[in-house]
């Protein structure tokens, strides 16, 4: 991809020593040539015979072998032009002086055609993690800016979290429970995110979360108790029953409509 970057939109003029690849892509200069020499093999880059000086010697220009690349299976969906435009003028003609190798191998200018004054840095790791999976971000965004560290990780645990039973709504709601607890601690008193992940704290704040809702449901079952003990008595307490809770004693059979029209009580 780097020597297609380098080259004509017809694949031509493509001159750049294995050192500036491997200074460019990171690759090791053993792989780089191994790279290139299994290219060439495959007949996907071919030597034009052509040499410009550099300072180790010479460079070999090479050409990218349209054809060949056409017949190679696609590892990804093509991008739809209409919402990727290339910059491609309409009729497909570049309007800048040719800056190729010139036919007869003489020099030409230094600077590789289509060179790009800015290297677009590649999407990283993390940024594939919020577009694959918005419930993962989710969580990530309510963990405290300051905590946050390495989110790949995170998402890993986040998976096997997933997968044992434990819903992404209960992961914001633990992470935000997290939050709120250590407010205003030092930064040494504090977990962060790879290691709150890894070690499972999610699973406290979870199982407090659900002793909430389970003692919640106890507390309003036993108050609903009483308020039809008082609308069958028809005691003082009739007139304080609002319809939204004399429909849930209805929905809950705990008391008729007859009992609750004799008791004064509107539903």
């Amino acid at each position: 991809m780097f020597l297609a970057d380098k080259a004509s939109d017809d694949g031509s003029g493509i001159w750049c020593s294995k050192g500036t690849i491997h200074r460019h892509t990171e690759l090791g200069e053993s792989t780089v040539k191994r790279a290139v020499n299994e290219l060439v093999q495959e007949g996907i880059l071919i030597e034009t015979g052509q040499h410009r000086r550099c300072k180790h010697g010479y460079t070999i220009v090479y050409h990218v072998n349209l054809a060949a690349v056409q017949t190679l299976e696609l590892i990804s969906e093509p991008y739809d032009k209409v919402d990727y435009p290339t910059g491609s003028t309409a009729d497909g003609v570049h309007t800048e002086r040719r800056t190729g190798s010139a036919p007869d191998g003489g020099p030409g200018p230094e600077r590789t055609p289509n060179n790009p004054k800015t290297f677009h840095k590649p999407p990283t790791r993390a940024d594939v993690i919020e577009a694959l999976d918005p419930d993962f971000e989710a969580v990530w965004t309510v963990y405290p800016a300051d905590r946050r560290r390495n989110k790949a990780s995170c998402y890993e645990e986040f998976l096997r979290g997933t997968d044992a039973g434990t819903a992404a709504e209960e992961f914001v709601e633990a992470v935000t429970s997290y939050a709120t607890e250590t407010s205003g601690y030092t930064r040494s008193k504090v977990c962060f995110s790879d290691n709150w992940f890894r070690e499972q704290r999610w699973l406290r704040h979870v199982e407090e979360a659900l002793s909430a809702r389970v003692e919640k449901s106890a507390r309003e079952a036993t108050y609903l108790e009483q308020l039809a003990t008082s609308v069958r008595t028809r005691d003082w307490m009739c007139a304080h029953i609002s319809i939204a809770l004399a429909r849930k004693l209805l929905l809950r059979e705990l008391v008729s409509e007859d009992e609750l029209r004799l008791a004064g009580v509107a539903h």
